[in-house]
């Protein structure tokens, strides 16, 4: 059985940074991703959909650029579950979104830097400037991925986070991880 592959590979005109696709999102949060139409479905709900199907894969075929946004999405809610699940008590909804909020604006690597796990299934930026608009929007992501996680985990109400995501947390997609 293959794993599930973005939707998005088949949008027509999608800007690349590298051979990654830089598509339009639903957020406030400030950054350089254009709106998408907020009766449709994004990428970060692509990739909360179909992250726990895709983590049990160690395999994944790269069918277009929209693959390669989903794959370090998917690999940043695997690094968010293992950061909460690190913590020493069960994180309150609060406490979660702060800690997920830090994570995705801390300094990572993007494709063509030294230690970016995946890069040689991903071209580096043409340009600094090209490298700078790809951190802007990978953050801007992060930061609306992470909360839109936080809501997902604890949608039942509880205040403690869902067991069936948390399960998830020790789970690596193609077994690797982007080293948070």
């Amino acid at each position: 059985m293959p794993a599930y592959h973005s939707s998005f590979n088949d949008e027509p005109d999608v800007r690349q940074v590298g051979n990654l696709a830089i598509l339009p999102i639903k957020t406030r949060i400030r950054g350089p991703a254009t709106q998408a139409d907020p009766s449709q479905p994004d990428i970060i709900d692509e990739t909360l959909d179909l992250f726990r199907a895709n983590s049990l894969f160690r395999n994944f075929e790269i069918k277009g650029p929209a693959d390669r946004t989903l794959i370090v999405l998917i690999l940043y809610v695997s690094d968010c579950l293992t950061k909460l699940g690190s913590a020493r008590t069960v994180p309150t909804q609060i406490e979660a979104s702060k800690s997920l909020n830090t994570l995705s604006v801390e300094s990572f690597p993007i494709p063509g830097d030294a230690n970016f796990a995946l890069n040689s299934h991903y071209a580096p930026p043409a340009s600094r400037a090209d490298s700078d608009y790809l951190r802007q929007y990978l953050t801007q992501v992060r930061q609306e991925l992470s909360a839109r996680l936080v809501e997902k985990l604890y949608a039942d109400g509880t205040g403690k986070p869902s067991k069936w995501w948390m399960s998830f947390q020790k789970r690596r997609f193609m077994n690797r991880s982007l080293g948070n």
